[in-house]
C-alpha cells in the first residue's frame, strides 16, 4: 500500500515552504506557504500510520527551523 494522499501533500507543501524561504520570497509569500504547510501537516497527522507520523514530526521540525 502506498503512502496516503494527505501525507504526500504535507511533504509537498513543506518542500514548497522551504523553497519560498530559501529563494527570498516576500513576507506574505513566506507566511502563506507556512500556513498551508502547517494546515496540511495537521490534517495529515490524524490520518497516517505511526511511521508516517514520525516523518510528519520531522517535517514540522523543518518548518520550525524556517522561522
Amino acid at each position: 500500500m502506498g503512502k496516503n494522499e494527505l501525507f504526500q501533500q504535507a511533504r509537498h507543501f513543506v518542500e514548497q515552504a522551504q523553497e519560498v524561504f530559501s529563494s527570498g520570497g516576500s513576507e506574505t509569500e513566506k507566511q502563506r506557504a507556512m500556513e498551508i504547510a502547517k494546515n496540511t501537516l495537521s490534517s495529515a497527522y490524524a490520518n497516517t500510520t505511526f511511521a508516517e507520523q514520525s516523518q510528519l514530526r520531522e517535517f514540522q521540525q523543518t518548518l520550525d527551523s524556517l522561522k
